[in-house]
This record gives structure tokens, sequence and C-alpha cells, in this order.
């Protein structure tokens, strides 16, 4: 039986569905594991995307070059565990992020950016491992205007002991609050366990994950490995216990305010505002990135997909 067969009664009681990530590679050994959506789970709270980069090293010369494209209400958060990558958007930024660090980028009623391997980086070779997380934006605030924010690594809250290193990306978690300014109750955080070591993750919301990138953990004696993301049921806190040195993504919050659809990069209540995004960047109406030239054409796709 393969871990995508487990059913509900192999599961812990605390969980709801398991998720096996299944893995692309991109090319030049880059390979991306996407946990988010599935057809077991489109969403977990706002979080509607989220997607595994790597590891992966880089020869001399080769790098990341994810060309400009464009996003509607949603909002983009980088975060990454090794290596650079240079974020260009329409509005001017052009910021590298760094591990620890954290780039929270809210697309809005639209903004375009890329993401690439700095030139330093490329010449000399580089590494790359990390998570692209997309958060759908509330209604009211889906057609904000675009914005970007970079938080450096030293500003956000670090939390260690008992074998455990905590770092809170978005929200609040055990007393640590990250300066983030979100527009939903969210949670993210960064959890590095030794062996042995346990976390537990509340239950003050009531849509919550882990994604397991390295390292094995267990709950209620049921063993999970990198690659899976595990969704709990609501109403009770969970405790994860390493049984090997571990690192996972804690996530969640409240469900969002009804369904949204998704097509290509745009994330919308709407299926006409998908349209309208569709057409607009089809007629190149979207602000450009500086001194980019770069144009991917809008792919041919199915209908928009409802989640959840």
């Amino acid at each position: 039986m393969s871990r995508d067969d487990m059913n509900a009664e192999q599961l812990p009681p605390s969980m709801e569905t398991l998720i096996v990530a299944p893995s692309r590679d991109l090319g030049d050994g880059f390979e991306v594991r996407r946990a988010l959506p599935s057809a077991r789970r489109r969403m977990v709270g706002p979080f509607i995307f989220l997607d595994q980069m790597g590891p992966a090293g880089f020869a001399p010369g080769i790098g990341l070059d994810v060309r400009p494209h464009p996003h509607i209400g949603l909002a983009t958060v980088t975060y990454l565990f090794d290596g650079e990558i240079m974020h260009r958007d329409s509005l001017g930024t052009v910021q590298p992020i760094r591990p620890g660090a954290v780039n929270w980028m809210t697309a809005g009623n639209g903004i375009v950016h890329s993401e690439r391997t700095g030139p330093d980086h490329r010449a000399a070779g580089s590494k790359l491992f990390g998570m692209q997380a997309w958060v759908a934006l509330p209604k009211h605030h889906e057609e904000t205007a675009p914005a970007f924010v970079h938080h450096p690594e030293d500003t956000m809250p670090f939390h260690e002991g008992e074998g455990v290193r905590l770092r809170v990306i978005t929200g609040g978690m055990h007393g640590q609050r990250s300066p983030v300014q979100t527009l939903s109750d969210m949670f993210y955080a960064d959890v590095a366990m030794d062996a042995g070591a346990r976390f537990v993750i509340p239950a003050e919301h009531e849509e919550r994950a882990a994604y397991l990138v390295e390292g094995a953990v267990e709950v209620d004696g049921v063993a999970f490995q990198p690659g899976e993301l595990l969704v709990f049921r609501p109403g009770q806190a969970v405790t994860l216990r390493a049984t090997a040195g571990a690192r996972l993504l804690a996530l969640g919050g409240e469900p969002m305010d009804g369904p949204r659809y998704m097509f290509w990069n745009f994330v919308s209540s709407s299926k006409e505002r998908l349209e309208q995004a569709k057409a607009d960047w089809q007629a190149q109406r979207f602000a450009r990135v500086p001194e980019e030239t770069e144009f991917i054409p809008l792919p041919e796709a199915p209908l928009p997909v409802r989640y959840p």
C-alpha cells in the first residue's frame, strides 16, 4: 500500500487527511514538490498553494529563471532555508531574499514579478532550498492595491528551547508574533526539532496542517516522512514528536469567506474576474517589471477550478 492510499482508519484520530506531495523536475536537477492544491484538500485556512523548492544545486552559469508572470487576488510568501532568490516586480522592487527572511507580496488587483538567481550566485554556482506559498485574500481585500514588503531574518521572532527552534513567519505561535502584516487570521511557522523533541500545534485555529520538509515525525505513534502534508482535525491541540532530527512548516488559519477559483497564477472569488485578468494579460495591460522584456503567453488550460 502506498502512502497515498492511507485511509482515515489508519491515520491518528487528530488527523483529517494525509497529502503526499508529488515531485516534478523542472530541469537542471531542480525539483519542486506541490502539497497544495491537492485532490485530497484544496486549501488549509487561506493557504491555496504550497510548493517545496529543492534542495537543488546549480552549476556555474545555471540558476533559477522564473520569468515575469502576473498574479491577482492573493499574496505570495517566499521563505528560504538555503540559497538566494532575486525578486523584481512591477512596483519597481528589487529585493534579494535569503534564508530566514520573508518576502510578502500582495498581488491585490494585479502585479507582475520575476524570481531569478542573481548574477553573482549564477556565476559561482549556487544552492536553493525553500518554500513558496500563496495566501488567498479575503473578498474585501481582493482588489486592494498591490504591495511588497521584505522582512530581514533578524526582524523575525525566534525561540529556542527543549530541542525545538521556532521561527514565526506570519501570525502568532507559542508567545511569538511575526511583524508581517496579513489581511486574514493565519499562522505560518518554521519548526526545527532535535530527535526526541516534541512540538505542539495549538487548537486555536480551525484549519491547521504541518508540512514535513526533512527528517521524521510521528503523531500518536503513526510515522510520517518528508514531502507529506498532515492535515489536522479542528478542536484539539496536536503533538508532533521527532523520531529523527526534523524540520517542518506549521500553517493554517480560519476558513475562507467563501470559495475561490484558480486559473494559472490568478485567484479570485469570481470567475468573471479571472476572465478579466486573462484578457488583461493577453492584451499586455498589466504593468511591466522594469528592465524585463520577456512575456509568457497565457497557457491553455481547463476552466477555472473551484476551491474548496
